[in-house]
């Protein structure tokens, strides 16, 4: 028989300070009891089967977030099809046919205000449903402070509070995107630009300029600063185009991978009535990007 497992049940999206703190007290379950860690995810929103029509605007891509889980979580990883079948069971029937037929789970760690099974159940619903399927169920500490929370931290992205939303994180912000081919506008005023191609679901910051981190294809850290937006100074009502210009590196870099950390905001994107004018502001916002690089780690 399958050893048996403490578990913890979330969609984990972002693997924030919240979730590494949860998944810490799972470990320390698993290993008060001999037991196995097991972390349980689904391998896509839940939401985008009970609704059809919803497009989530997610933290992180689902190998993002098992790259993550992998890096901060000593335990096992199991990856659920979330299935319109699997969305019509109650609590205690994914507890009988998944934690406990297909798991082994002896116990079952409830993440802070989190509930699962259609219909979902209070805290007093859970453990009984656990007694009667053989599983204890415990509800696991918040963590001190601020409530930390995947909307919470998406609703600070989307306003651009970068500062904010990378404190709750527990890292900064990233984005991993392939370069493509551009209009090259950029380099003819002394800032060339690698625009990213991103995964469709991942969460873009509001418009705007910023200073990141830039990981290139070798593993090279370089400071730069990233436009997103509309480019209002150089097209009318062009779609939202995301570029990067990385500080001292001249290198090819179309059709390769990248990744951003989002360090902070710079400023609002805006309107500049020439190309002069555009060129003298992106000389101000690469002097405060570097200013504000040289302070982060």
């Amino acid at each position: 028989m399958k050893k048996g497992c403490a578990v913890t049940i979330g969609f984990f999206d972002g693997v924030h300070r919240g979730h590494r703190y949860l998944l810490q007290q799972l470990e320390t379950l698993a290993e008060t009891n001999h037991l196995s860690a097991v972390a349980v995810t689904f391998d896509c929103h839940p939401r985008q089967v009970i609704c059809k029509d919803f497009v989530p605007s997610l933290l992180t891509t689902q190998e993002e977030k098992l790259t993550l889980l992998s890096e901060t979580f000593r335990g096992e990883v199991v990856v659920l099809p979330f299935t319109r079948e699997l969305s019509t069971l109650s609590a205690k029937e994914f507890m009988q046919s998944v934690l406990c037929e297909k798991l082994n789970a002896e116990f079952l760690l409830m993440g802070y205000n989190h509930r699962f099974g259609h219909g979902g159940g209070t805290p007093e619903e859970y453990a009984a449903w656990g007694r009667e399927t053989g599983i204890k169920v415990c509800q696991a500490e918040a963590l001190a402070g601020e409530k930390v929370s995947s909307s919470k931290i998406r609703n600070l992205i989307s306003l651009g509070e970068i500062d904010k939303a990378n404190e709750m994180l527990g890292y900064p912000y990233f984005l991993t995107g392939r370069v493509t081919d551009g209009k090259h506008i950029g380099r003819k005023i002394g800032f060339p630009t690698a625009n990213l191609l991103l995964p469709e679901q991942k969460l873009l910051p509001t418009c705007g300029v910023y200073a990141v981190w830039v990981i290139t294809p070798d593993g090279t850290k370089r400071g730069g600063m990233l436009c997103i937006g509309h480019r209002p100074t150089l097209e009318i009502n062009g779609d939202i185009s995301v570029e990067v210009h990385i500080f001292d590196f001249n290198g090819n870099l179309y059709g390769k991978q990248i990744r951003l950390y989002i360090i902070g905001k710079l400023r609002e994107e805006r309107y500049f009535n020439s190309l002069d004018a555009l060129q003298l502001q992106l000389t101000d916002d690469s002097a405060a990007a570097r200013e504000m690089i040289s302070h982060s780690v």
